[in-house]
């Protein structure tokens, strides 16, 4: 299953600075961890972002925003972000801090 080649690209740009980024292939797409935990990636077209089971039901309230479900089931803590809300680059910096932030609670693996 390949992904937004263009959207990662726009996300390694936002996290390229950031210390103990890594990139892995997942979820049929592209994750980047921060201290070996998933805070962002790519499925198709669509920025996966890792927000936490505490913030989960006030971020699926936002535009764009859905419960992310490979099985029929929806992995609580992780949402898909549309592309359309993501094509300017502040919306994009937006949902990448909501991940990077809950990534950088967790202890390092």
């Amino acid at each position: 299953m390949a992904y937004d080649e263009t959207l990662a690209d726009r996300i390694r740009a936002h996290v390229g600075g950031h210390a103990g980024i890594a990139e892995k292939k997942m979820f049929g797409g592209l994750a980047l961890m921060l201290g070996g935990n998933m805070c962002v990636g790519v499925v198709k077209e669509d920025l996966m972002v890792r927000v936490g089971p505490d913030a989960y039901e006030e971020v699926l309230a936002l535009p764009g925003a859905r419960p992310m479900d490979f099985t029929g089931k929806p992995l609580r803590g992780f949402v898909f972000v549309d592309a359309e809300t993501v094509a300017e680059d502040m919306a994009l910096h937006d949902w990448i801090g909501r991940g990077l932030a809950f990534a950088a609670s967790l202890p390092a693996k």
